[in-house]
């Protein structure tokens, strides 16, 4: 499909969300069972079955449930580190235990761990990544939310040598044909999808 044909960013975001917000509860259960089951599968398989190090993110409202699977990652020996909005669109990072407290972000409308804060040095032996997304295309490219705070994290990570596999999170529906996605200079591809109904592999 040609560039000036493509839907922009912003009108697949707004579809997605839309989408998003028809979802039931049943459906949202579902959906986190399927993401903890597949998740903890995919982490099994880049960490060669030994307890790694993981990065997620908690999801919020009517984004894909994600607490279930960082409770999964947690019960099988493996650490969480979830992220934490700092000024000028960065981010650092909170391990995660069963007992952490989340308090609501001064810079994002997602909730956050209270703990002990790290920077990228803490990423140094991550197995995998779990990525916001609110759609992706089977050429890898990413949709986020919006604010830049991952675009920014994956471009110092690489810059920094961190290159550990990226799952972005997302509904099935929301994972589109190739090459339908828009590309701009600081998009990073993802390595696969994870949905309520598998994981799939995209480079």
């Amino acid at each position: 499909m040609p560039p000036e044909t493509l839907p922009t960013k912003d009108e697949i975001r707004s579809r997605h969300r839309r989408s998003r917000t028809a979802m039931q509860p049943e459906a949202l259960s579902a959906a986190a069972a399927g993401i903890a089951f597949h998740g903890l599968d995919w982490a099994g398989s880049v960490a060669d079955s030994r307890p790694a190090t993981f990065t997620a993110y908690l999801g919020v409202a009517f984004e894909p449930p994600t607490l279930p699977l960082i409770s999964a990652l947690h019960e099988a020996g493996h650490k969480v580190l979830l992220p934490v909005c700092e000024p000028d669109r960065a981010l650092s990072w909170v391990f995660w235990d069963p007992a952490a407290e989340f308090v609501r972000s001064k810079y994002a409308p997602i909730q956050e761990p209270a703990g002990e804060r790290h920077g990228l040095e803490a990423l140094r032996d991550v197995a995998g990544m779990f990525l916001p997304a609110t759609a992706v295309d089977m050429s890898g490219n990413r949709v986020g939310q919006g604010g830049g705070y991952y675009d920014k994290f994956l471009a110092a990570a690489e810059a920094s040598g961190l290159h550990a596999p990226k799952a972005a999170v997302i509904y099935d529906s929301e994972l589109l044909p190739a090459a339908t996605i828009p590309v701009e200079s600081f998009d990073r591809p993802v390595d696969a999808v994870l949905t309520p109904s598998g994981l799939v592999l995209l480079t």
